[in-house]
C-alpha cells in the first residue's frame, strides 16, 4: 500500500516536472506551434472560401484545379 502510495506520488511528480519543462523552458517553442497552427486553420478557410467560390461560379475551373492537386 505504501508503495503504490510512493509511486503515484513520483509519477505526479515527474507530470508536473514535464509540464513545467514543456511551459517553462520551452514556453516560447509551444507558443510558436499554436501561432503556425492558427496560420494554417485560417488560410485553409480562406481556401475554401475561394475554392467554394470558384466551385459556384465556373464548375470547370474548379474541376481543372481538383484535378491538378490530385496528382
Amino acid at each position: 500500500m505504501l508503495r503504490t502510495l510512493i509511486s503515484i506520488g513520483a509519477i505526479a511528480l515527474l507530470g508536473l516536472f514535464a509540464l513545467k519543462l514543456v511551459f517553462g523552458i520551452l514556453g516560447p517553442v509551444v507558443s510558436l506551434a499554436f501561432f503556425l497552427l492558427g496560420a494554417t486553420i485560417k488560410a485553409a478557410l480562406v481556401g475554401a472560401v475561394i475554392y467554394g467560390v470558384v466551385r459556384v461560379l465556373s464548375p470547370d475551373t474548379a474541376r481543372r484545379l481538383t484535378d491538378a492537386f490530385k496528382k
